[in-house]
């Protein structure tokens, strides 16, 4: 359907202050049509632009000052600045949105006029509800004309559904829009799904891309976990039932022995590209320069200027054919680092370069890092944070609290994470549940809950001592990939978790000090919820516990939407 667009000023709406108007567009500058408007602009920007050079050429001939100027000049460079400026406002953000978005000009003058028409919200206590989902599985009886327009476009193809947030400037009404296109053409009704609540500015770019609403999660806490001398609140993201109790328990079974220690053993983040070489002879002669100490000082400088923060730390390198594959270690700071030390990385190559001409870079990350994926590099040499945790549990502590006994834990730690997962052929499994604790955590704190698969990489050890009557209890976690800043951490309630502990942001006195603690807290939680799942394994009271508290009474076929 061909719709003509014309600029106008846009008339208020239900909700909004009459006296607010929308953003101005380099369009509105005359109540024409925007091609009408173009071609004026453009007309006088010729025009002046001929006037001025004419005169100042005459000038010259005349040996006449440039700066001694009439009126019709100063008119034509009144002329000139208006156009120029318009015409760069215009055309020229548009052109870069264009490459962009790679749209034609069509769908962006159509796109352009339909945000006009919206005038910005002002701030209220509690946001409104999104006028297309105003009913619950009806589509509105009247939507705003621009929407229906921009809706009927997405679901016909014409308008890319990514373009959405650069093109009308306004990330909620994107979102409510993509949401009514995406429940046209699925038939589906996704009532459930929330979306007014929620800051969709703070995800534009960064987290989360075509977004139609968001997940509820609900965040309990587990505590106080007495680790290192502090008390610690753990907020937990979970929709498993029991997980943030059994741990809750763990944490009073360390705090009434006296608390948890921990240590961070190692810090660093990897990367590790992969090249080509015309021969393994040749692949070999760069192995040997990175992993040569003597050249450390001159990669460091290198690696280094990608970041305040990134400091090289060490080079392995492996070698399949002639395939090179090289595991760059670096410091981060408080940041999780990915990014940071790929990017170190990248000068590094562009260094070897030069000496290396045949060297052919398949790819910046070639799975010898490695991200997201168990590995036992990672089980060995560690990635991000290395940490063990232990706490020694007293003998009435365990009678009172577990219920159970010290020799029936240690047996079954032996036959069950240990022996058990040996016969599993686990990689980095030798424990109860680990990963519940860290994805849980991961996901309130705003990590990366993808590098769960690493990060739960965990032994568990437990001894009789103290003639045995007292439990020596330990994880051992090689590879908690976590940080304070950048990613989902800048998120609203992820940030408040992070504040919960103590540990929101970059520590500007000691760098790297923030995302350390967060990595005991998650070494001491998952102490905490070993403890307690192998003392309800012991005792005989897994199912007993999970049938009161992961089962719901509620009939929710009954529960109204």
């Amino acid at each position: 359907m061909a719709v003509e667009v014309h600029r106008r000023v846009p008339a208020p709406q239900r909700g909004r202050g009459t006296g607010e108007r929308g953003r101005v567009q380099a369009g509105d500058a005359l109540p024409l049509p925007i091609r009408h408007t173009n071609l004026i602009f453009s007309a006088l920007f010729a025009a002046s632009l001929a006037y001025l050079m004419r005169r100042w050429r005459e000038k010259i001939r005349n040996s006449t000052p440039l700066h001694v100027v009439g009126l019709t000049e100063i008119f034509a460079i009144c002329g000139l600045v208006a156009s120029l400026i318009y015409l760069l406002s215009f055309f020229g953000i548009a052109f870069v949105q264009s490459v962009v978005s790679n749209s034609d000009d069509e769908e962006e003058d159509f796109l352009i006029a339909a945000a006009k028409a919206q005038a910005p919200a002002p701030t209220k206590p509690a946001p409104q509800q999104c006028a297309l989902l105003q009913s619950a599985g009806v589509a509105p009886e009247k939507m705003p004309e621009e929407d229906e327009e921009i809706v009927a476009g997405v679901v016909a193809g014409k308008i890319p559904s990514y373009v959405l947030e650069t093109r009308l400037g306004d990330c909620r009404r994107a979102a409510g829009i993509r949401r009514e296109a995406l429940r046209r053409i699925t038939g589906r009704e996704i009532d459930g799904l929330p979306l007014d609540g929620f800051d969709y500015d703070s995800i534009l770019g960064q987290c989360c891309e075509m977004p139609v609403g968001y997940v509820q999660l609900p965040v309990g806490v587990a505590g106080p976990l007495v680790l290192d001398g502090r008390r610690l609140y753990v907020p937990m993201a979970t929709t498993e039932g029991c997980l943030i109790a059994s741990t809750n328990r763990g944490c009073k079974a360390i705090a009434e022995s006296g608390g948890a220690s921990s240590v961070v053993y190692r810090d660093g983040m990897t990367r590790a590209p992969v090249a080509r070489f015309p021969s393994a002879c040749r692949a070999a002669e760069l192995k040997g320069f990175l992993e040569n100490p003597a050249n450390y000082d001159t990669l460091s400088v290198v690696f280094n200027r990608s970041s305040r923060f990134a400091r090289l730390q060490g080079v392995k390198c492996a070698m399949a054919g002639r395939n090179l594959y090289m595991r760059f270690t670096c410091s981060t700071g408080d940041a999780m680092g990915m990014n940071m030390v790929s990017k170190g990385v990248q000068n590094v190559l562009d260094y070897l370069q030069d000496d290396f001409p045949d060297m052919d870079v398949v790819s910046i990350s070639g799975n010898f890092c490695s991200d997201k994926k168990s590995a036992a590099v990672n089980w060995i040499e560690g990635r991000g944070k290395s940490v063990v945790c232990e706490a020694v549990i007293r003998e009435e502590v365990v009678h009172k609290v577990l219920k159970t006994n010290v020799q029936s834990l240690v047996e079954l730690n032996v036959i069950k994470n240990l022996a058990g997962s040996a016969v599993a052929g686990a990689l980095g499994g030798f424990n109860a549940h680990a990963s519940n604790i860290v994805t849980a955590i991961f996901i309130a704190t705003g990590q990366d809950p993808a590098q769960n698969v690493e990060s739960s990489q965990c032994i568990t050890m437990l001894e009789a001592i103290n003639d045995g009557r007292d439990l020596h209890i330990s994880v051992t976690m090689p590879s908690i990939e976590v940080g304070t800043v950048g990613g989902g951490t800048q998120l609203a309630s992820q940030s408040a978790c992070l504040d919960l502990l103590g540990v929101k942001g970059a520590n500007r006195e000691s760098p790297g000090s923030n995302a350390r603690l967060l990595a005991t807290v998650v070494a001491g939680a998952v102490l905490a919820g070993e403890l307690s799942l192998i003392s309800a394994q012991a005792a005989g009271h897994l199912v007993q516990s999970h049938m009161k508290y992961n089962r719901s009474s509620k009939d929710m076929s009954k529960m109204a939407c």
